[in-house]
């Protein structure tokens, strides 16, 4: 009956990409208990060496994207993360 009716939640951005983006997208958009996710990525199948430096290598499209259509904000991390990925 109308009781019965359960809530269904669809990631719109689920991808089969590699996990490194998964973790650089959780890190810009601030996910909630981000430490105790990669402490289970660690845990599970650690993350090769040097993937913290190459975040925003991973960041810049999402940035470049946002940057596009919401403004400053957006570009101003954009050209932090294009400085960072320049000196890999």
């Amino acid at each position: 009956g109308a009781d019965d009716v359960e809530a269904v939640l669809i990631d719109p951005a689920a991808h089969g990409g590699h996990r490194e983006t998964d973790l650089a997208m959780l890190a810009l958009f601030g996910a909630p208990h981000l430490d105790e996710i990669l402490r289970g990525y660690h845990q599970r199948h650690p993350l090769r060496e040097g993937w913290r430096q190459r975040v925003p290598l991973h960041q810049l499209h999402p940035l470049a994207t946002h940057s596009a259509g919401h403004g400053a904000g957006y570009a101003v991390a954009l050209a932090d993360a294009a400085r960072k990925v320049l000196l890999l």
